[in-house]
């Protein structure tokens, strides 16, 4: 029953979603249709406007971001919201809970950061931007990540190594990650299940299988054709 917007604007409305440990959820649909606004109602970084977040039998109060972290609700942005002046090892070590994994420990997971340890953020290519921003929220121990829009200006093998590593968060962390992407045929490749959001509502929901073989309503959900069919099953 999730709504929220900005200020008095309604963005999304009475949504209902929810995601098992160690899956990946992949939020499709057009630019406007409000995923990026629900990414930050659920990290607590925009106020809700009714309905509740759980994270297991935790229930979340509204507006409160760090409510939402210690939760194991962990956001990584479209912008990535690095310290551009501090080092990768830097980030690393100021994100970090305490009794935490250490820094080097992300390396198992973001091997090429090892090679730009020492090199500040704002130096780093794209590509090892998005990853560190990532190696960050992982430092958490996060239940839940929250990914938004990660290829966005990135190229296309790169896009296909980060996926990569989003899958393995996944499976070896037993992390829940919900996933914003654009790349919709990328996005499912590595989903266990997605949903499609269309003016701030769902109009598809599946398994990433079933989602994608209806590609005829997800095409018009993103063109903003009529309305897409009514939930799938699954």
């Amino acid at each position: 029953g999730l709504s929220g917007g900005h200020g008095p604007i309604v963005v999304f409305e009475d949504l209902d979603l929810s995601i098992d440990t160690g899956q990946v959820l992949a939020l499709l649909g057009p630019n406007g249709a409000g995923k990026t606004t629900l990414l930050l109602t659920l990290a607590g970084l925009l106020p809700r406007l009714a309905g509740s977040v759980q994270v297991g039998d935790q229930l979340l109060p509204g507006s409160q971001p760090a409510a939402a972290s210690r939760a194991g609700l962990v956001l990584v942005p479209d912008d990535r919201s690095l310290f551009t002046k501090l080092t990768v090892e830097q980030n690393l070590q100021v994100s970090r809970r305490p009794r935490g994994p250490a820094p080097r420990g992300m390396l198992d997971v973001f091997p090429g950061l090892e090679k730009r340890w020492t090199v500040p953020a704002g130096a780093l290519s794209g590509g090892e931007q998005q990853m560190l921003a990532m190696a960050r929220a992982l430092i958490q121990e996060p239940r839940v990540m929250a990914v938004d829009e990660p290829s966005q200006g990135l190229a296309p093998l790169i896009v296909e190594a980060l996926f990569e590593t989003i899958r393995r968060v996944a499976d070896d962390h037993d992390t829940a990650v919900v996933l914003v992407e654009q790349h919709v045929e990328v996005a499912l490749e590595i989903s266990d299940r997605a949903a499609v959001v269309q003016r701030g509502r769902i109009v598809m929901e599946g398994t990433a299988e079933e989602v994608r073989g209806r590609y005829d309503e997800l095409e018009a959900a993103y063109l903003g054709v009529g309305e897409a069919a009514a939930e799938g099953t699954g």
